[in-house]
């Protein structure tokens, strides 16, 4: 059974850091392009990030450039997304996806690419 397992989540004052993992079982991660994802409560889901299958491709959202970072370690059979100077309205709860097919050389933050997600972990940003 494909599962992606969320976890790094928790209650981080404006400012802080905090890093995500994402990791699988069941499957081989580093064969999948993996894509970040959020939704706050009251709000749609948004994209995030993604890396392509071999970590050479990373894409993120105008709204956390240049304060997130994804990377993959496949030997962990884990991805990462470090998220750096957080305000509060980056409160959500975070999900990882994989995508739907293996192989790809890069990856798209549209959440239409992505096929199994995970149960998501709650990032609070708060003083």
């Amino acid at each position: 059974q494909l599962q992606l397992v969320e976890s790094g989540g928790g209650l981080v004052q404006p400012g802080g850091s905090l890093r995500l993992s994402c990791a699988a079982s069941g499957f081989i991660l580093d064969g999948y392009a993996i894509g970040w994802f959020r939704q706050a409560p009251g709000k749609e889901r948004e994209r995030v990030s993604c890396i392509s299958s071999r970590g050479g491709m990373t894409n993120y959202a105008d709204s956390v450039k240049g304060r997130f970072t994804i990377s993959r370690d496949n030997a962990k059979n884990t991805v990462y997304l470090q998220m750096n100077s957080l305000p509060p309205e980056d409160t959500a709860i975070y999900y990882c996806a994989s995508d739907r097919f293996p192989g790809r050389a890069t990856c798209n933050i549209d959440s239409s690419f992505y096929a199994s997600w995970g149960q998501g972990t709650q990032v609070t940003v708060s003083s």
